[in-house]
């Protein structure tokens, strides 16, 4: 009788996709304090970790939680910066930048969700902080229009043209085409410097003054031309430019 070949050993069981004690408690620890005081309770990195953890099941991500805060600056830069500009920190890619844009593209619907349809005057706490949050963290400058109707509702927010880190190219003629095209009685201008500094340039002047008089030409109105910057704005009208 041919003799039975002994069994094999038993395989190891994989232990490479279970976290170590330390990195499992302090995720929890993470997640408590968020849950017991919000936002307002942790710092930058580690409201970032807690993000981090969504992409990445297992390991320590605080690291790359530093790594990103100290390339981007804070936890708004983090999620502004391009996926590109994302991808090149040493630990991040496709998937968690994905993820990052997404928490970027929720936060601006969600801000955006407040002023939209709504009376401009009742709301414009909230419009300010929706250009805040869509636009000053941005590494070139954009050049926004929030139309209006009659009762002063927001109608549309569109972005019309980008540009470089200190221009952005503006056609007067075009913002008076859109306007007509969504019958709208005022608008809004917004952009933004990506120096931090919101103080209008004369460029900027000489461009609002050109977009005002052609729309005046058909009965649109400009309300008012806001300047974003890092941490603060600039209001063409309470500076005395519209």
């Amino acid at each position: 009788m041919a003799a039975v070949a002994p069994a094999p050993p038993a395989a190891k069981a994989d232990r490479s996709d279970r976290q170590p004690p330390y990195v499992a408690g302090h995720r929890q620890r993470l997640r408590d304090r968020f849950m017991d005081g919000g936002a307002d309770a942790l710092p930058d990195y580690e409201l970032l970790e807690l993000v981090l953890f969504q992409s990445l099941k297992n390991g320590d991500v605080k690291p790359l939680a530093h790594r990103l805060i100290k390339t981007f600056g804070d936890f708004n830069g983090v999620l502004s910066a391009s996926v590109e500009r994302l991808k090149d920190v040493e630990g991040v890619g496709p998937r968690i930048a994905c993820d990052l844009k997404l928490i970027e593209a929720a936060t601006h619907r969600m801000s955006r969700g407040r002023v939209l349809k709504r009376p401009v005057i009742s709301s414009w706490a909230a419009l300010l902080e929706y250009c805040r949050v869509t636009m000053s963290h941005r590494e070139t400058e954009l050049f926004r229009i929030l139309f209006l109707d009659l009762k002063n509702i927001l109608i549309a927010d569109e972005i019309q043209s980008t540009g470089t880190v200190n221009h952005v190219p503006v056609y007067p003629r075009e913002v008076v085409k859109r306007g007509l095209e969504l019958n709208a009685s005022a608008l809004i201008l917004v952009h933004n410097h990506p120096s931090g500094d919101p103080t209008p340039s004369s460029a900027d002047i000489d461009m609002t003054d050109q977009i005002a008089r052609a729309c005046d030409t058909v009965g649109i109105v400009i309300h008012d031309h806001l300047v974003v910057g890092k941490s603060s704005e600039v209001s063409f009208k309470s500076e005395g430019y519209l």
